[in-house]
């Protein structure tokens, strides 16, 4: 072999171990996904995160969404907890019980978007609700709520409230399932993707949902009324994690730029993105579902029926010392500064 064709040999093996190093050296955070990629949490909040992971840590990591759930969506923070999966969302409110604090985000009258309460939210949890361990055994990298929640029946009127007595009710978790039972209806908790079959099939009479989901669940055509309260009826909590183990695994450089698009970040990404899609689902149900507003008796009823459950979450709270009136107050501050940016 002449000089020339070694140099060009020796530079060729050089190439080739630079980039099979590079290769090697690349991590890929599989996510388990239970919703359709279309969803806005898929859509508007995952790919747009993921994509900034990559660009982040100058492609040293990359997030790869399954085809399909490893699991059921109530197995999801399992899933990353136990390492089956390597990222994860879901809902808290869909293992009853296991999670309390996170139940302040889901009380009634908090907000008028998602934005705002999700970005309060974070840092709720971040000052004060991290330390107390509800999530042992994942790296929490965000949590958000959907928009205000509405409620929506196929037949029945939602005005007087009385006309909803004994109506059966899709919830979502145990926030929604007190405010069905204390508003004398019958609570049917079920995932959100099941809810055109319960509703189709005549199981329930109705669902809480926030705007954006009615249309995008195809459940337009089944119902015809919707109750809208200022300040929502109430909202629902998720959370975004990671496996600790596989998220400590990544270098010291690669862990702080991701946090550093998570957390509040994430919140904000998050809440904007369901703000969007829940002005569009009200776009769309336009002629097809009659909303109403509560009239000012009608809120003075339904506060009068959800003390108990500011009660509940309060006594929670007070176990884990916690002052919920202090938290609840930070809140409310840091929705209306979020809400002021506009």
């Amino acid at each position: 072999m002449n000089k020339k064709l070694k140099i060009l040999a020796s530079a060729a093996i050089a190439a080739f171990t630079i980039n099979t190093a590079a290769v090697a050296q690349e991590t890929v955070l599989r996510m388990s996904s239970w919703l359709p990629p279309a969803h806005p949490i898929v859509k508007g909040m995952m790919v747009p995160w993921a994509a900034k992971v990559k660009e982040v840590t100058q492609g040293r990591v990359s997030v790869r969404i399954l085809d399909a759930p490893l699991g059921p969506p109530p197995s999801h923070f399992d899933l990353a907890a136990n390492g089956i999966a390597d990222l994860t969302y879901g809902v808290h409110g869909y293992t009853p019980g296991r999670f309390k604090l996170t139940q302040i985000a889901e009380l009634p009258f908090l907000t008028k978007d998602a934005t705002s309460l999700s970005v309060a939210y974070w840092r709720l949890y971040e000052s004060t609700l991290a330390k107390v361990g509800e999530h042992r055994g994942a790296k929490v990298l965000g949590v958000f709520t959907h928009g205000p929640g509405l409620l929506y029946t196929t037949d029945r009127l939602v005005s007087p409230l009385s006309e909803l007595k004994g109506a059966k009710i899709r919830v979502a978790g145990s926030i929604t399932n007190q405010l069905v039972q204390t508003m004398g209806m019958v609570a049917i908790q079920a995932p959100a993707p099941q809810s055109y079959e319960i509703l189709s099939g005549g199981i329930a009479d109705g669902i809480v949902f926030p705007a954006e989901s009615i249309p995008f669940f195809k459940l337009d055509g089944l119902l015809h009324n919707g109750l809208r309260v200022e300040g929502g009826l109430y909202n629902v909590s998720f959370f975004f994690i990671a496996n600790n183990a596989k998220f400590s695994s990544l270098s010291e450089a690669d862990q702080k730029a991701i946090e550093a698009i998570s957390g509040e970040a994430f919140s904000r990404l998050a809440g904007a993105a369901w703000t969007a899609a829940d002005a569009r689902g009200l776009e769309l149900m336009q002629g097809k579902v009659a909303i109403h507003d509560a009239t000012a008796q009608e809120r003075a009823q339904l506060e009068e029926v959800t003390q108990p459950m500011f009660e509940g979450v309060a006594k929670a709270y007070a176990e884990k010392g916690i002052d919920f009136e202090v938290a609840m107050d930070m809140l409310q501050k840091d929705v209306a500064a979020v809400l002021s940016e506009k």
